[in-house]
């Protein structure tokens, strides 16, 4: 498989869009908008890594939004984009030992609904052609405007509005950045163009629009709370056998027992992947990991709990909130609960507070009360946008 960077360009102040903090980092349905678009390409799996390019300014800021996420590093930007890119592309050159990247993808910050599609489609494009683009037609009737009056309407035959991420093969783009250097360019494909590149265009998503003004942020709200919501339910129990230390939620607590399974056995984290894919129905733990497949003997459970996020995500919606409950005796979770609930977010890539980790007894009745085992329930909710899927 081709070496695929995904540069994620974020180093501009956005004075368009105004208020105290850059675009990229207001919040959008409780995380950074920056984060979303890091989070669609760090989920992709054709995406070998993903790099930030940011102002020196908001590196705390910038780390914060990406915190949880497989993201390779940052870099500074430059005066203008195309130095942010430039700066970007070098940075990315030297990520690789033995040498740069076969292909890079190059990302708006502030396009948070970019689609797993959208990505797929532009690698590949770029099997057969140096750049991709995805675009979409304009439908509206252009005109051309001189002293607040319709000098000409322009025929929109051919026309297109273009998006990111643009890709391309990473050698030629870096050149053409070399090259052109000095030029007003609005976008790489205009950069690709300049150094007599060919570029292509694929099929762009409507949901792909670039937060410039607060009504773009108030249209991103409206997309994220404004879908379908749907939930899940998951339960699961495991015995205790000899051991030192009960793996839930992904943390070990210290015990003179542990629990039984086929991988870890965290209990926590079973109940909840089943949630999650009850949410979109994509059956349960056992069809996805099945239990007499070898490869997952002794695997961690935060493997099955990030596939399923990974599958929510493809679907362009998002986790709104998640709650377990551990059922047991002991050992005591409560010491441990916000530990395991910012392992869980950590997993998952949402914010903390959408996590909740509870325990209870059962009052000395039934399995768990005589100490044989722990059970857990969890709780799902999911939202896609829009209507949702059909």
């Amino acid at each position: 498989m081709a070496n695929c960077t995904a540069i994620i360009v974020g180093a501009g102040r956005g004075h368009r869009f105004g208020g105290p903090l850059p675009k990229q980092y207001r919040t959008l349905a409780g995380e950074p908008v920056l984060r979303h678009a890091l989070r669609a390409f760090a989920a992709h799996p054709a995406v070998t890594q993903v790099v930030g390019v940011i102002h020196p300014d908001d590196r705390e800021m910038f780390e914060a939004a990406a915190q949880g996420l497989d993201i390779a590093g940052h870099t500074a930007g430059g005066a203008e984009r195309q130095d942010s890119v430039r700066n970007g592309l070098e940075f990315a050159a030297g990520l690789i030992s033995g040498g740069a990247p076969d292909l890079v993808l190059i990302h708006d910050a502030a396009r948070p609904f970019v689609s797993a599609r959208v990505i797929s489609d532009v690698i590949a494009a770029l099997e057969n052609t140096p750049g991709a683009v995805p675009a979409l037609a304009v439908a509206d009737t252009l005109k051309r405007g001189a002293d607040d009056r319709v000098a000409e309407t322009v025929d929109r035959t051919g026309l297109y509005r273009v998006q990111t991420p643009q890709g391309f093969r990473f050698a030629d783009i870096l050149a053409a950045h070399g090259t052109t250097k000095g030029q007003s360019l609005t976008d790489d494909a205009a950069v690709a163009e300049a150094a007599g590149l060919a570029v292509t265009l694929v099929a762009g998503d409507a949901d792909n629009f670039k937060i410039t003004t607060e009504g773009d942020l108030m249209r991103a709200e409206e997309m994220m709370n404004g879908g379908e919501t749907r939930t899940g339910f998951g339960f699961d129990v495991h015995q205790f056998e000899a051991g030192d230390a009960v793996r839930l939620c992904g943390i070990d607590v210290p015990y003179n027992q542990k629990l039984k399974g086929h991988s870890d056995a965290d209990v926590g984290l079973h109940a909840l992947t089943d949630a999650i894919l009850g949410a979109i129905g994509e059956g349960d733990i056992g069809q996805h990991f099945p239990p007499t497949d070898p490869q997952w003997r002794g695997a961690e459970s935060d493997i099955f709990l990030a596939h399923a996020a990974a599958l929510v995500r493809d679907r362009g919606a998002m986790i709104v909130n998640v709650d377990v409950t551990i059922i047991c005796e002991a050992p005591k979770v409560g010491p441990h609960r916000a530990a395991m609930a910012a392992r869980v977010a950590e997993i998952l890539g949402i914010a903390g507070d959408r996590v909740n980790v509870k325990a209870t007894t059962t009052e000395r009745l039934g399995f768990t009360g005589r100490g044989e085992g722990i059970a857990a329930q969890a709780v799902a909710t999911v939202r896609y946008r829009g209507a949702g899927p059909a």
